[in-house]
């Protein structure tokens, strides 16, 4: 599998924690005078099992806006599933897909976009997504993420060859090789256990950001 590597171009952008506590958050100064934003354009970031497709599709539920799974764009293009793509063509093919299916989404207004675990890491994505939307880390702990994943390793072409036994160190270690990545998020949002708890305080947030800069 690649590794996440640096990408000297990516500038640390303030990052505003998110609960279902803190509905009064200030907006981030790292906005303040941003007047680009027209549309509303939102890509969830975070690893595999964070619940990125279940609180996007809540969350443009209660946007009123489209939701857009990555993968699944990447799945038609291709003709494939993705543990397809990986098998036959291998991961640095899929990159190349996964990024071409990124930049296809600008011609889409007001939506939210689930993207995959690994997206951020690869061809200047981070930068690209940050530039032309809104990107939400959502944060799962390392055991939630594991009882997420325990019964899914087949599936997951990441986690194939991982030993049950050694997932939550797998998930460590693999989440802090991301972490460079995903720190450039502009908001991150504390995944609760219970699902899609705090999603009115997402999108309040959002709304509030959105009609200040629209």
């Amino acid at each position: 599998m690649g590794k996440c590597k640096a990408n000297a171009a990516i500038q640390p952008i303030e990052m505003t924690k998110l609960t279902s506590r803190l509905l009064n958050l200030p907006l981030p100064q790292r906005f303040d005078g941003f007047h680009f934003i027209t549309i509303m354009r939102i890509f969830l970031i975070g690893f595999m099992g964070a619940g990125k497709s279940f609180i996007g599709k809540a969350l443009a539920d209660s946007l009123g806006i489209g939701f857009v799974d990555l993968d699944e764009v990447i799945e038609k293009e291709a003709g494939m599933p993705i543990s397809a793509i990986f098998e036959t063509n291998g991961e640095a093919d899929f990159r190349q897909l996964e990024a071409a299916a990124l930049r296809s989404l600008l011609e889409s207004d007001n939506i939210v976009v689930a993207t995959g675990g690994g997206t951020p890491c690869f061809h200047g994505n981070m930068e690209w997504m940050n530039e032309n939307g809104i990107t939400v880390y959502l944060y799962a702990a390392v055991p939630l993420l594991a009882r997420r994943l325990r019964n899914e390793l087949a599936k997951r072409p990441l986690l194939t060859a991982v030993p049950e036994e050694s997932l939550e160190d797998f998930l460590h270690e693999k989440i802090a090789e991301r972490e460079e990545y995903y720190g450039h998020s502009q908001l991150q949002f504390d995944v609760p256990d219970e699902g899609v708890s705090g999603i009115d305080a997402l999108t309040y947030y959002l709304k509030r950001f959105f009609s200040k800069n629209i």
